[in-house]
Parts: C-alpha cells; sequence; structure tokens
C-alpha cells in the first residue's frame, strides 16, 4: 500500500484548505439534527468556513463529515484548479471560457485502472455490511431518515457503449444500514443509463463514492455534456488522469482517492419508501414514494473514513454558490458556442439554486435578438432542467446583482408584450408546486428586459454618474465613503 495520496484524495484537499485558514473543527456535534443545523447556520455566516466534524455523537474519534467544501470563492477556486486566494470576481473571471476547454481536453485525460488504493484498506461484504457503522446525519428536522448521499458520486454505465456516467443523487439508508436507495433524476444520464441496464439484463451494477475531493461533487452535480466521463472532466480540470479501482463485482470505477464507497446492483423490483427530503429548492420534496433500493455486495473504506456532506436546503446551502458559478459558466459557453452573437454574460442566481432564475447580458445586435436569446438559453442542456425564468438585459446591466435585473425588468420590460410562457417543459418532482403524483412538467416565463430595439437611441438616459468620473471620486473622497 503506497503512503502517497491518490489525486482527488479529500485528505489532501482537506490539509490544503486548512493551510488558508478556511477550514474550522467541530467536535461533540450530534449525528440526529445538530450537525446539519450547525452547517445550516455557517451556510448564513459572514466569513462561511468548511467544516469538519469530528467526535460525533455515538461514534468513535476519526468517523468525520466535512460540510460546506464549495462554498466560498477560495475554496471553489481550489477545488477547479484556478488559482489560490480568489474572490468573487477572480473565479468568475478565470472560469470563463473553462467549461468549454475542459470539455474538448477530456478524451486526452481518461481515467486509469490502477491496483491499490488506500480504499482497498478494508473490504467488508455480505452481513457485516452497515453503513450506520458511520456518522451518518439526520440532516433536517423533518427528513424521512438519514441520507449518506448528499455529497456522492454515484457511477452508472451504459451497457452497450461501456461509457461511464458520474452524478450526484440522494441516497437515504434503508434495512437499519444494510442497503441504500438512490434517487437518480429522471432525464439525467444516470437513469437513463440504469432504465437501459433494466430492458438489456434485467438489472444494473452501480459503484458510489461517499468521500473524495469535491471536484467531483462539481462534475456530478453539473451538466457535463453528454458522452464525456464525469471522471475524464475531472482529470480536464486537475490537469492528471483520474485513477480508479474497479469493482470486483460489478467492474464500474471508483475513484482510487475515495474514502469510503460501495458497489452493488440496482433491479426494477427491489423498491424502499424514501423521502421526504431537504431539497435545493428551498422545501422538502414531498411525501415517502418507492425509489430504486441498492444490493450492496460489497463495501471499501480507508481507516477512519471521512463522508463528504453536501446538504441541500433553501439557499445559500452547501452547494449553491459552486452551483451558480458553474452553471453561470456553463450557460455562458453554451450560447456563445451556438453561434449568437452580442452574448456578454450569464447568470445562473442562486437565490433560483442556479437553475430556476437565469439572467443573460447581451448588447442588441438586430431586432429579435433578445428573444432569440432568451428562448434558446431556456432550452439548453446545461439550462433547460427545472428553469423557471429567464430574463435577458442589456450590456449596462450586472447580470449578477438581482437588485439590477429586477431594475431593468421594472423600467424595460412591458408585461403585455415582453413576456413569453413556454408549457410543458422539463420540470422535476422536487418542484413545490407539482402535486404528487403528476407528471413533472413545468412552465417557463421568457423575459425581454432590454432596451426596446428600435428605441435604443431615444430611450431616456439612465440617470447615474460616468463610471470612470464616479471611480474618481470614490478615490478622492474614500475617508468619507468607508
Amino acid at each position: 500500500m503506497t503512503d502517497r495520496e491518490p489525486i482527488l484524495s479529500l485528505r489532501s484537499w482537506i490539509d490544503d484548505v486548512d493551510a488558508t485558514g478556511e477550514l474550522t473543527r467541530v467536535d461533540g456535534a450530534h449525528w440526529d439534527q445538530e450537525l446539519g443545523a450547525i452547517a445550516e447556520l455557517s451556510y448564513r455566516a459572514l466569513v462561511q468556513k468548511a467544516l469538519l466534524f469530528d467526535n460525533i455523537t455515538d461514534y468513535r474519534p476519526g468517523l468525520r463529515v466535512l460540510t460546506g467544501s464549495t462554498g466560498s470563492a477560495q475554496r471553489l477556486g481550489r477545488t477547479l484548479r484556478l488559482g489560490e486566494g480568489l474572490d468573487d470576481a477572480e473565479v468568475v473571471a478565470r472560469l470563463r471560457g473553462k467549461p468549454s476547454v475542459w470539455a474538448a481536453a477530456a478524451a486526452d485525460l481518461p481515467a486509469v485502472v490502477v491496483d491499490d488504493a488506500p480504499l482497498l484498506q478494508n473490504v467488508v461484504e455480505g452481513d457485516d455490511i452497515n453503513l450506520l457503522d458511520f456518522p451518518v446525519p439526520m440532516w433536517h428536522e423533518d427528513d424521512g431518515g438519514r441520507f449518506i448521499g448528499t455529497g456522492c458520486f454515484v457511477v452508472t454505465s451504459d451497457p452497450e457503449t461501456g461509457q461511464v456516467n458520474g452524478g450526484c443523487y440522494r441516497m437515504q439508508v434503508q434495512d437499519d444500514g444494510r442497503s441504500v436507495t438512490i434517487s437518480a433524476v429522471p432525464g439525467k444520464h444516470g437513469a437513463q443509463n440504469i432504465a437501459k441496464w433494466f430492458e438489456l439484463h434485467g438489472k444494473a451494477p452501480v459503484t458510489v463514492s461517499f468521500g473524495h475531493d469535491p471536484v467531483l461533487l462539481v462534475t456530478g452535480g453539473t451538466e457535463v455534456p453528454g458522452g464525456i466521463s464525469e471522471l475524464d472532466y475531472a482529470g480536464a480540470i486537475v490537469g492528471e488522469r483520474v485513477p480508479v479501482v474497479l469493482g470486483t463485482d460489478t467492474e464500474l470505477p471508483i475513484p482510487a482517492g475515495s474514502e469510503f464507497a460501495i458497489e452493488g446492483w440496482l433491479t426494477p423490483d427491489n423498491l424502499r419508501d424514501e423521502g421526504p427530503f431537504g431539497e435545493w429548492t428551498g422545501y422538502y420534496s414531498g411525501s415517502q414514494r418507492p425509489i430504486l433500493n441498492m444490493e450492496i455486495t460489497k463495501l471499501y473504506h480507508r481507516d477512519d473514513p471521512i463522508i463528504l456532506g453536501a446538504p441541500p436546503g433553501k439557499p445559500p446551502h452547501d452547494y449553491s454558490y459552486m452551483r451558480t458559478i458553474m452553471k453561470s459558466a456553463m450557460i455562458e459557453d453554451d450560447l456563445i458556442a451556438a453561434g449568437v452573437n452580442g452574448v456578454q454574460k450569464a447568470w445562473a442566481h442562486e437565490s433560483g439554486g442556479g437553475r430556476l432564475l437565469v439572467a443573460v447580458a447581451i448588447t442588441q445586435k438586430y431586432a429579435g435578438h433578445a428573444r432569440q436569446v432568451a428562448h434558446l438559453t431556456a432550452q439548453l442542456p446545461t439550462a433547460a432542467y427545472m428553469n423557471r425564468y429567464v430574463v435577458v438585459v442589456d450590456d449596462d446591466i450586472d447580470v449578477s446583482s438581482l437588485d439590477e435585473v429586477v431594475w431593468a425588468m421594472c423600467t424595460r420590460s412591458d408585461p403585455a408584450q415582453d413576456i413569453d410562457i413556454l408549457r410543458r417543459t422539463w420540470g422535476s418532482k422536487l418542484d413545490p408546486l407539482v402535486p404528487d403524483g403528476e407528471t413533472p412538467h413545468n412552465s417557463r416565463a421568457i423575459i425581454d428586459a432590454c432596451i426596446p430595439y428600435e428605441r435604443r437611441s431615444t430611450f431616456p438616459k439612465v440617470s447615474q454618474g460616468d463610471p470612470a468620473y464616479l471611480a474618481k471620486v470614490a478615490r478622492d473622497w474614500s475617508h468619507v465613503l468607508t
């Protein structure tokens, strides 16, 4: 067993973040709600640090849970290998154009199979498997159970092509720790793979990592382009091939840097009631319903494994900052790749969970330009899932500022002619507006909040100082203004 930490080791990530002062250790929290409540309060703090929980009630020291991994510019910048010590603006600037670069580079950095990893220090099988031997939190008061899968990385494959997919899905512990449900999102690649395995073979293999470098939370929790493995995409981000070990039963990859992983099988008739769970929309996701339950054949873990937690909830939550930054960059890249001129910036607002509200700034080039961009944005692969509002504004509006976007909506759009409605679009059962049992369609509003194209030269001038003059005054009078 090598002493060198594998690439995408969570321990290496923790050591690096600890050295920057962005990690707080928490001792003695209870796994039943208290740990989750401390994490929730931390997301709202003025200075939001990653939390490493140890000495968790009912568990021996060394069995730890990490939260808040991607909740600041410094930590997200480090995770995406964009640089150290970055602020919000610097992360956004350095991320611009990166998703398309990573997508192009992924094919040259495929995951590589290795025979050895710290993960193999302990292999548990059969009746000895118990997920509750580890400090799985009860995150929210009204959750239906203990959810081990929040920052997890769930690996499936296409049975015909062998293409591997990695997704981040919620997973609830079942059968007193002997099994676990996987709530794969309908329409996403993982769910499609599972359905195809069921059709062809009657069962589907799965591996899951529960502790790893948060770059896999990023790739598993955002829309990586189809046909690209999230492991290869992660390799493009870090600039190295990701080492993996293969599950001995499923032959699916597990990141070699994982702390704690399982492998096993899903079958169409193995179901357990799952939920509710406090979701990223800010609401509990409805009543209990049957979900595919994983038969665990093997459990692998390092000595004293660390669980990567990423509990959602009312924004801001554990990964809402990350999703906003990443999806904004991906949407912007996709719009530019589509060949539409004049796109300046896209922003998937955190208050909408990085999905429900997207604003795009453009430099208007022709009549109808704003509507074209708005309708295209609403159905982009990176934006279509559970989007509810798309607002297009002029390039003098900072799309990352809700105040500016709302000001443009209030003063440059007329509801009667500037709002289009798309119906029966891609929604989700997580949508609090979708009643239990109904097909999860949603509608979305397209709002043209640009100055009317034909009135650009005659529209009233904005009442604010020239930016250069304001900057000079700010410097000259800083003793008054700070």
